[in-house]
């Protein structure tokens, strides 16, 4: 008789793996136990009696309120750890310094960070400027700046309802962010493909950024230009965009997705 993981045709191993395959193919949502079952070919008790041990194994996580499986934060920690050794910054400051270089401006790489954004590097450019994130490690709300503004823009239409949601109180004191403007300037970088649009709230400042987005179209981070209204002008913004783009898609095939900079948009309400 095999053991509870038994490495036969018929032992538990290879259908554990393929739950494991079925939770990750669902998203980040995570399934029922029927969809599970039925994707991975189990019936419903023996999927239910892997998915427990897998539980038991710190692998897969139930939510309590929906009662849907997924992949826990545990299993891509282990994940990250055996995948590509280098992390996010270190794949992604290479090309920031190139782009400084080139254009002759700030440039910043950002990431997600439950409602917010966060800096995860910059490069300094010889025009000095002010940025929402100020140096590494700052924090901005999501669609603030262009670089938020960016990630938010491509989030999943449920993630993005959810941010925009939980975002537009907080966004009430800048007195330009109203829903309306709101979610018109996302549509329009949704369609666009980049953020550039200056908001104002920083006089005589510009930007635009791009998503990197992974192959499932998702957005990983985004890389943004800070830089003056006389430098970002309409001759130059198309240059600019295409450069990032450029630079955006030849970067998204070397990040690895399990990457803990990552791993940082399940952060609760409750957490600010």
């Amino acid at each position: 008789m095999d053991d509870a993981f038994g490495n036969g045709p018929s032992g538990s191993l290879p259908r554990a793996v393929a739950l494991l395959r079925a939770l990750a193919a669902s998203g980040g949502e995570g399934a029922r136990l029927t969809h599970a079952a039925q994707t991975a070919g189990l019936t419903p008790a023996s999927a239910h009696r892997l998915l427990r041990m897998l539980i038991d194994e710190g692998m897969v996580e139930q939510d309590a309120r929906s009662k849907y499986y997924r992949l826990s934060i545990e299993f891509f920690s282990l994940a990250a750890r055996a995948g590509n050794p280098s992390n996010l910054r270190d794949i992604c400051r290479p090309v920031l310094l190139r782009l400084s270089a080139a254009l002759g401006d700030t440039v910043f790489l950002l990431v997600r960070s439950g409602y917010d954004a966060v800096c995860l590097d910059r490069c300094e450019g010889p025009v000095p400027i002010r940025s929402f994130t100020n140096d590494v490690g700052g924090k901005v709300i999501l669609g603030v700046g262009q670089g938020s503004m960016a990630i938010l823009a491509h989030l999943p239409e449920a993630e993005r309802e959810e941010v925009i949601r939980f975002n537009l109180p907080r966004l009430l004191h800048f007195g330009l962010f109203d829903e309306v403007f709101f979610r018109n300037e996302i549509e329009r970088v949704r369609k666009s493909g980049f953020a550039a649009r200056g908001s104002g709230l920083l006089p005589d400042m510009a930007g635009v950024a791009v998503p990197i987005l992974d192959r499932e179209r998702r957005p990983l981070a985004a890389i943004s230009i800070g830089t003056t209204l006389e430098r970002l002008n309409a001759e130059r913004l198309p240059t600019v965009v295409q450069v990032l783009r450029r630079e955006a898609e030849a970067l998204a095939p070397k990040i690895n997705p399990f990457d803990a900079a990552l791993r940082r948009p399940g952060l609760q309400a409750g957490s600010y």
